[in-house]
């Protein structure tokens, strides 16, 4: 099969260190080419991947200062994606709703998978091309009320094989909290509970522009280097050692996660999870199993004194058997036969374009 993955340009693909959708559009992309698909990526010209990489930038556009119309830069790449759209099977967007103006120009069909949230702006252009096939990542994400057509829902992988296991916590103990440091991701609610539980917490992760006022307000009077801890944006290495080693990763966020990796790369190292109970965590963590959900403050403080009852090599075999990329693509594999049996079928054409 001939498929175009595009990405956003944001971020490198995969990334160096945080960036959720950029992990995930490289996993697939790689484990598509594996299994014998001519797949292009279009993303960021930094980007490393098995496929043929084609760009309109060379650089992930975070780290270019002089880049001041981010917008301008994804309308050049949806142009050729789709002034390329006949050397396609299938066009499969991480763009959001960004490649919805272009999509019913060519016959090419799109399938688009949705990484973030809905606002009152966005769901205007998804209401409008509401008849787009669209992938959730995970249930909790649906608007229903918006009436798209949701073909699927396929949950983010991870590459489990690059994930070591880790037995134990380390000694002393303490809780770890990775990701954008933001009001999203409750950065505030992990030092709120690791000083009312009297825990150490360690923290990594990147302070987007946007975020920096935040940081320095409500993050950075707290860092005092012996009881809470920042360490900067992790590598891959550092993320799984800064969880490995944990008693529980604290995942206390304040909006609807469309799904959280760092709850599955937690997990697959043997860490439980100590979440709120909102957006996809319910989907993602075992309770009682893999981790604790809960509603508030006080849920996540009493969450830690069961944490270390449950069984790591539990935590990592709900991540091996739900969670890996081969599982991912599996999913994604059989979305685009869907859509493809059902372009051909109505065209009076019937072929099985998985095999290739």
């Amino acid at each position: 099969m001939r498929i175009a993955q595009v990405a956003p340009l944001w971020e490198r693909v995969p990334p160096p260190g945080y960036g959720g959708t950029e992990l995930v559009v490289g996993l697939l992309t790689d484990e598509l080419v594996r299994r014998g698909h001519e797949v292009t990526l279009f993303a960021s010209g930094d980007s490393i991947s098995l496929a043929k990489l084609e760009s309109v930038h060379p650089r992930a556009l975070r780290l270019d200062t002089t880049v001041k119309e981010v917008a301008v830069y994804e309308m050049l790449q949806l142009t050729k994606v789709y002034e390329r759209a006949s050397e396609f099977d299938i066009i499969h967007s991480h763009m959001g709703f960004s490649a919805l103006p272009y999509v019913n120009f060519v016959k090419t069909p799109t399938v688009h998978t949705l990484h973030g949230i809905f606002t009152p702006d966005n769901e205007k252009m998804f209401a409008h091309a509401r008849n787009q096939p669209y992938i959730s990542i995970s249930n909790a994400q649906r608007e229903p009320r918006l009436g798209i057509n949701y073909v699927a829902t396929v949950y983010n992988g991870i590459d489990t094989s690059i994930y070591d296991f880790y037995p134990e916590s380390q000694n002393p103990p303490y809780l770890a909290f990775l990701g954008r440091i933001s009001p999203e991701k409750g950065t505030h609610l992990a030092i709120e509970i690791a000083k009312r539980s009297g825990w150490t917490l360690k923290i990594a992760g990147k302070i987007d522009v946007v975020d920096q006022e935040y940081f320095e307000e409500k993050v950075k009077p707290h860092i005092d280097g012996k009881q809470i801890e920042y360490l900067g944006e992790a590598n891959h290495a550092q993320k799984q050692q800064l969880m490995g080693n944990a008693v529980a990763t604290l995942f206390p966020i304040t909006w609807r996660e469309p799904f959280g990796l760092v709850m599955i790369e937690s997990m697959v190292t043997g860490t439980p999870v100590i979440a709120m109970s909102l957006g996809s965590t319910s989907e993602v963590i075992a309770h009682g199993k893999s981790g604790f959900l809960c509603n508030n403050v006080d849920e996540c403080v009493a969450a830690i004194d069961n944490v270390t009852q449950l069984d790591r090599y539990t935590c990592r075999e709900h991540i091996l058997k739900n969670f890996s990329v081969q599982r991912m693509t599996d999913g994604y594999e059989a979305v685009y036969q869907k859509i493809l049996s059902e372009r051909f079928s109505k065209n009076g054409h019937v072929r099985r374009l998985v095999e290739v």
